[in-house]
C-alpha cells in the first residue's frame, strides 16, 4: 500500500515524466530532419543533377531556416509563452517532410528543407529551454540532457529509416506493380520516401503537445503566478512549489528582461560561454558525420548499402554513450564531461585526419569514427544542451538562447555548405585536421571559462553571474 505521500509523489513523477517526454519529441524531430538527409545526397545529386556547391547548398539549406528559427523563436516564446512556438515547430516538421517528398524540382525542394529548418531552428531553442524551466534542479541536468537523447534517438531512426528504404527498394524493383505513386516513392525514386518518413514523428508530435502545460516559470513571469502555481505543484508538490514560487517572482517580478543585460559585467560572460559552446559545439564537425557520413564511408572504401549500415552503427554507438552522459551528468557534472571528453574528441580526430591523409580505408576508420563519436556523445553533444538551457536568467532566458543557438546554427551552415567543396580541394584528411584543430581550442576555452552548475537551481545560478 502506498501512503498518501508516496502516492501523490508518483503521480508528480509521472506528470514530470509526461511533459519532458512530449518536449524531448522536439529533439526526436530534430535529430531525424537533419539526419535523414544523409541517405538522399547521391540520389537527388543524380536526380537534379547538381554540381558540388549545389550539393552543398542542398545539405545546408535546411540550416538557413534553422538559424531564422532559432533567432526568431526566444523572442516569439517570451512574448506569447514556449508551448504555442513548439506547435508551430511541430507543424513546420509535418509541412516539411511533405513538401520534401513531392518536390516538382529541384528549387521546390529547398523551399520544403527550409521550412523544415524553421522547425529545426525553433525546437532546438523552445524544447531544452522548456525543459529546464520544468525541471527539479536536482534532476534538471538528467532531464535536459533527455534533450539531447531525444536527439540521438531521432538521427538514429532517420538512418534506420534510410537502411530499411533502400534494401527495400533494391529488394522489390517491382512493388506496388512497377508503377504508380507508391513505386515512385519507395522503389525507383526512394530518396522521396526517406524525406516523407518524417511526417509520422511529426503528427505525433503535433498531438501530444496539446497534453503538456505552459512553462510554469513564463507564467509567473507573465502574471499569471496561480497558473504556475498549480503546474509547479503538479510537478514537485504543494511545499516545494510554494518555496520555488517566492524564488521565481523574486528574480522576475521586479525586473524587467532586456537584452542590454547581456552584455553587461557577470552576464556577459555568461553569453560567451552560451556562443562558445555552440560555435565550438559545431568545429568538432559532428553534424559533417551526421550529414555526410555515408559519403565519407564511400570515400574510406564502402558501398552505398555498406555505407548506411556502418552509418546506423555510427548512431548506436552515439545513442549508448548519450544515454552513460544522461545517466552520470548530475553526479559527475558538467564540466569534467566537456573538458575530458573533448579531448578525447580532439585526439581521435586526428587519428582519423591521419588515416585519411596516408590514403587508409576499411573498417578502421569506422572504428575511430566510433571513438570519435562516443567522446562527442559523452561530452559536448550532452553537454551544450544543459549548459544553454540554464546559465541565462528567467526573464531574458529565450532571446538569450536564441543567440546562442542562432550562432549554432550559423556555423552548421557555414560547414555544411563548403564541406563539399572544402575537401573538394584540400581532401578529407586535411577536412578533419581542420576539425581537430578546433576542438584543441575548444578544450582550452572549456577549461578556463565553464563553471559548474549541477544541483543549481536556475536562481543560483543566475546569482553566480552576478557574483562575477
Amino acid at each position: 500500500m502506498y501512503t498518501t505521500a508516496e502516492s501523490t509523489n508518483n503521480k508528480n513523477k509521472k506528470y514530470l515524466t509526461l511533459i519532458c517526454f512530449v518536449a524531448s519529441l522536439g529533439g526526436v524531430l530534430f535529430g531525424f530532419d537533419t539526419a535523414v538527409i544523409s541517405g538522399t545526397f547521391g540520389f537527388v545529386e543524380t536526380f537534379f543533377t547538381l554540381d558540388k556547391l549545389e550539393v552543398g547548398w542542398f545539405a545546408s539549406s535546411a540550416l538557413v531556416g534553422a538559424i531564422s528559427g532559432a533567432a526568431m523563436a526566444g523572442v516569439l516564446s517570451d512574448t506569447y509563452g514556449r508551448k504555442p512556438v513548439l506547435f508551430v515547430a511541430a507543424l513546420f516538421f509535418f509541412i516539411s517532410a511533405l513538401g520534401s517528398a513531392m518536390p516538382p524540382n529541384f528549387m521546390f525542394l529547398i523551399v520544403a528543407r527550409l521550412v523544415g529548418g524553421f522547425g529545426v531552428g525553433m525546437a532546438s531553442v523552445l524544447a531544452p529551454l522548456y525543459i529546464s524551466e520544468i525541471a527539479p534542479p536536482k534532476i534538471r541536468g538528467r532531464l535536459v540532457a533527455l534533450y539531447q537523447l531525444s536527439i540521438v534517438i531521432g538521427i538514429l531512426l532517420a538512418y534506420f529509416s534510410n537502411w530499411f528504404l533502400l534494401g527495400f527498394a533494391q529488394d522489390n524493383l517491382n512493388a506496388f506493380g512497377g508503377t504508380g505513386i507508391f513505386h515512385k516513392a519507395m522503389v525507383s525514386e526512394v530518396w522521396r520516401g526517406m524525406f516523407g518518413s518524417e511526417m509520422i514523428p511529426s503528427a505525433l508530435f503535433i498531438v501530444l503537445l496539446f497534453l503538456i502545460p505552459e512553462s510554469p516559470r513564463w507564467l509567473i513571469k507573465n502574471g499569471q503566478s496561480d497558473k504556475g502555481y498549480i503546474i509547479l505543484s503538479k510537478i514537485s508538490g504543494a511545499n516545494v512549489a510554494k518555496e520555488e514560487l517566492v524564488e521565481i517572482k523574486e528574480m522576475v517580478t521586479h525586473v524587467k528582461g532586456k537584452i542590454s543585460e547581456l552584455f553587461k559585467p557577470g552576464l556577459r560572460l555568461a553569453l560567451i560561454v552560451g556562443v562558445g559552446l555552440s560555435v565550438f559545439g559545431q568545429f568538432t564537425g559532428v553534424n559533417i558525420i551526421v550529414y555526410y557520413g555515408p559519403t565519407i564511408l564511400e570515400d574510406a572504401g564502402f558501398q552505398l548499402d555498406s555505407a548506411l549500415q556502418f552509418q546506423v552503427a555510427i548512431g548506436i554507438i552515439n545513442l549508448i554513450f548519450t544515454i552513460i552522459a544522461l545517466w552520470k551528468i548530475d553526479s559527475w557534472g558538467r564540466r569534467p564531461l566537456l573538458i575530458w571528453g573533448m579531448a578525447a574528441v580532439f585526439i581521435s580526430l586526428m587519428i582519423i585526419a591521419t588515416m585519411f591523409s596516408l590514403g587508409q580505408s576499411g573498417i578502421w576508420i569506422v572504428v575511430m569514427l566510433c571513438v570519435y563519436m562516443a567522446a562527442l556523445a559523452i561530452s559536448i553533444n550532452a553537454v551544450i544542451w544543459v549548459l544553454i538551457g540554464e546559465i541565462f536568467p528567467t526573464r531574458i532566458r529565450g532571446r538569450a538562447m536564441s543567440i546562442a543557438t542562432f550562432a549554432n546554427w550559423g556555423i552548421n551552415f557555414m560547414t555544411a555548405f563548403l564541406f563539399p567543396w572544402y575537401v573538394d580541394k584540400i581532401g578529407v584528411g586535411a577536412g578533419f585536421f581542420t576539425f581537430a584543430f578546433m576542438c584543441l581550442i575548444a578544450t582550452i576555452f572549456f577549461y578556463k571559462v565553464i563553471p559548474e552548475t549541477k544541483g543549481k537551481s536556475l536562481e543560483e545560478i543566475e546569482t553566480y553571474w552576478k557574483s562575477k
